[in-house]
């Protein structure tokens, strides 16, 4: 690092931020990732990897370095998906610490200056604040919230990531916390490539059971843009095969406690409830509804995913016509209850 970096690691007590950013397609929103990352002056390195697009996603990523030599932006000629492009990202930076932005969602002012203090964690993770896409994006004004900080543990961890229908979006697995490198590099931990789901929660379910301390503090400080898709279709059916077998071999791991493997084969049969689901309507898309129906009544099991599945998605498409044209866009909302720093 040069001496004209050292503005922006602080260095000593306090070790710089590696911002790493997958993207994909992102022409139209990841200056302003870029820009909420190297305002930060803990971030000593911006890593942006053009994962395969056919937009001018890296001359756009190039367009936003502000001159401080923390930018690097690199391409990948086809897509590999998230996990390839942050594994590649991590190879081609050395910062103490690892953040993960996506490409469409952006930091808060001064993130890291309350985040990143002390050497009781290994991940760290704040709050994050929702925004609906179809509104205004600007960052909007955060309430300051206590901090409040707890630790989550494996079977928690687990539990928070099995998502329910109808609720809101708040599995715990979307936080994004700060990793350090050196708790990675002494576990050989890396993300899974052969996920494009939930690359996330499986590497942060391996770090747990190597040991590690996962910090969860309730300041905001990441904000997530909010895009409505439908909930049975947002994922290929390959990549939920591929998330539940990832489930199973985790669940092979020797020493396993009880509880979280109890957890774990809960979180194994929710993502193949869904791949069930998935396949159903694969088949039916492609061959009609009695090929369908045929194939999920000579597979049984798979029953009770289709016909809750199914009947789950009429109604949520029932309640989409229903809703008034033209509805307003929601109220940013939280991932995590907080309470505000003046309540006592």
């Amino acid at each position: 690092m040069t001496s004209s970096d050292s503005n922006f690691s602080n260095a000593g007590t306090n070790p710089g931020v590696c911002v790493i950013i997958a993207a994909k397609n992102a022409a139209g929103t990841i200056s302003r990732a870029i820009v909420s990352a190297l305002r930060e002056t803990r971030v000593c390195e911006v890593v942006v990897v053009d994962d395969g697009s056919s937009d001018g996603t890296a001359e756009t990523s190039r367009a936003a370095d502000d001159g401080s030599k923390r930018l690097k932006v690199l391409s990948l000629d086809s897509n590999q998906g998230p996990a390839f492009a942050r594994n590649h990202a991590i190879a081609h930076s050395s910062a103490p610490l690892i953040a993960i932005l996506d490409a469409d969602d952006f930091f808060l002012k001064g993130r890291f200056d309350l985040l990143v203090d002390g050497d009781d964690w290994d991940f760290v993770a704040d709050n994050i604040v929702f925004i609906d896409a179809r509104g205004a994006l600007t960052e909007p004004d955060m309430p300051a919230f206590a901090a409040e900080p707890r630790y989550l543990d494996l079977a928690g961890f687990i539990e928070g990531n099995i998502s329910r229908r109808g609720a809101s979006r708040g599995e715990i697995g979307f936080l994004k916390p700060v990793m350090r490198r050196a708790f990675l590099e002494a576990h050989a931990l890396r993300y899974r490539e052969d996920l494009r789901l939930g690359e996330d929660y499986e590497l942060y379910t391996r770090a747990l059971i190597k040991g590690a301390r996962y910090k969860i503090v309730h300041s905001c400080g990441y904000g997530a843009v909010v895009r409505p898709d439908s909930l049975s279709g947002r994922h290929r059916t390959l990549d939920l095969k591929r998330l539940y077998e990832a489930d199973r071999e985790i669940l092979a791991s020797p020493g396993l406690p009880k509880e979280a493997a109890e957890l774990l084969r809960r979180h194994e049969r929710h993502i193949r409830s869904r791949h069930d689901l998935r396949h159903f309507l694969d088949l039916k898309t492609k061959h009609g509804i009695w090929r369908a129906g045929l194939h999920a009544l000579a597979n049984p099991t798979t029953l009770p995913a289709v016909v809750g599945g199914v009947a789950a998605d009429k109604l949520d498409a029932f309640k989409a016509r229903r809703r008034p044209h033209g509805e307003k866009p929601a109220l940013p909302r939280y991932l995590l209850r907080a309470r505000p720093a003046s309540q006592k």
